[in-house]
């Protein structure tokens, strides 16, 4: 499993436009709330294939701007190879990654 969470100068919903529009992965689901006063969070979950690992990864993305700056969390797992292992040769790093750069410019 791997993880990153950092502030973007973006609307979360322009930030998940974004990653939606250039994520290389199945989108599984996505689901957004607008909570008022200027409130929104979303949230996207993807799937991708690695042959490295010969398994599925999941990617969840969320984004939120409750404390007055858009934060993006990106967690990916299951892309381990084996039942004991917990060894994914790299995959669940280039999937989180993979927000990361396609936000780069943004992050603040």
């Amino acid at each position: 499993m791997s993880k990153v969470n950092f502030n973007v100068n973006l609307m979360p919903y322009e930030a998940l436009d974004l990653i939606r529009d250039n994520q290389n992965a199945d989108l599984v689901h996505e689901e957004y709330h607008e909570l008022g006063d200027g409130l929104f969070t979303g949230t996207q979950v993807y799937e991708k294939y690695y042959f490295r690992t010969k398994n599925r990864a999941a990617l969840v993305v969320i984004a939120d701007n409750f404390k007055g700056v858009t934060s993006v969390r990106a967690i990916a797992t299951g892309s381990s190879e084996g039942l004991i292992f917990n060894f994914d040769w790299g995959a669940s790093d280039n999937f989180v990654s993979s927000v990361e750069n396609i936000l780069q410019r943004y992050i603040l």
